[in-house]
């Protein structure tokens, strides 16, 4: 030991300052040996071959049912499976998303009881799991605790996650996650003790069985299109949030997180692309600053059901906190306060600190 040094942590910019410090050397050593193990570990992680498996048949399965919609099946087949994609969607965007894992706004009973039906349907995992997995990752983004952790690469957020074993970091903090509020729910309740029976029925029965009893669709054709492709094709929308969100499109909220814009999501996941706002604001029902109704037809819901009373206290985020977080650590993109915004009054510019 050397007497009377400093030793600075490297990775906490924590120093030691005594006579027994330990040796600087030894401390960096130490620290990266433990860096070591965590690279490592992420590499050698047991993958779950069932999941493999699964999701591999899922696909080629998609792809059949791509092929029957194009040459065989009738046309309202497919649009049925359009309008199933949707129902599904708004279990997760409206529903485990918005309404359990954010508490943006609050549903009374029936729109609860609709939306837990709808999560059944994108069979995702229960919305008491995926809530609480969705917790963890914003608080946590972007590290070892993130369950879907962007840091890992594109792959592995989008799909990756769900192929092998989860990093201990996101064991550990997941069990200290408070789902007090969503464990009283008794919808939640209910979906968590039947979840394998309601996703059978609703997930894959009843959008097989409905063209064949309305307009003689074959169950084959059915159960490939507007079961496989269209379950495949909805969990690939959701999964953009987590890649492609954490990937390609402007900052104008936040350039310093991960989290980005992109229309193209939004499109894919209903509304659930504005992505850099929603992590800034996560509280927002609209997870944007605008009510873009083509792009966020969640949003257009809740309205909605806002409008009939089935939705109410709903939350948003005000303009003047909007506005001043865009200049204060947005990247320029945002269309009123960019940097390429010539209405942008003297005051304005010096608070982004703009030359």
């Amino acid at each position: 030991m050397a007497p009377n040094v400093e030793v600075e942590n490297f990775r906490t910019g924590i120093l030691f300052e005594s006579e027994d410090a330990p040796d600087y050397n030894d401390v960096i050593a130490k620290q990266r040996e433990e860096e070591k193990k965590r690279k490592s570990y992420r590499e050698l992680q047991p993958i779950y071959w069932s999941n493999v498996f699964w999701f591999t048949l899922m696909h080629i399965s998609a792809i059949y049912g791509l092929k029957l919609a194009l040459t065989e099946a009738s046309w309202m087949t497919s649009v049925w499976a359009f309008c199933v994609y949707y129902t599904s969607g708004l279990g997760v965007s409206a529903g485990v998303h918005r309404l359990w894992s954010h508490k943006s706004y609050k549903a009374k009973l029936p729109l609860r009881v609709f939306l837990t039906f709808c999560n059944c349907i994108a069979y995702q995992n229960s919305i008491w799991e995926w809530a609480r997995d969705h917790r963890v990752h914003h608080k946590f983004t972007e590290t070892d605790a993130d369950p879907v952790n962007a840091a890992r690469g594109f792959f592995f957020s989008h799909v990756g996650w769900l192929l092998c074993k989860k990093h201990p970091e996101v064991t550990r903090i997941g069990k200290t996650v408070d789902m007090s509020d969503i464990e009283a729910d008794p919808c939640v309740a209910f979906q968590k003790k039947y979840y394998a029976p309601l996703v059978f029925l609703l997930c894959f029965a009843m959008p097989t069985v409905v063209p064949r009893l309305v307009w003689g669709e074959s169950m084959w054709n059915a159960f490939f299109i507007a079961g496989m492709l269209r379950y495949t094709l909805g969990l690939h929308g959701v999964w953009f949030v987590n890649s492609l969100t954490h990937y390609y499109g402007g900052r104008p909220y936040d350039k310093s997180i991960q989290a980005c814009e992109n229309v193209f999501v939004s499109l894919c996941a209903l509304g659930e692309g504005y992505h850099n706002y929603h992590h800034v604001f996560p509280w927002d029902y609209k997870t944007s600053e605008l009510s873009l109704y083509p792009t966020n037809i969640t949003n257009a819901f809740l309205d909605f059901m806002a409008y009939i009373g089935q939705a109410y206290e709903l939350k948003s985020v005000n303009q003047e906190m909007i506005k001043t977080r865009a200049k204060r650590t947005g990247d320029g993109t945002h269309p009123v306060w960019g940097w390429d915004d010539k209405d942008m009054t003297k005051e304005d510019r010096e608070i982004a600190k703009i030359d």
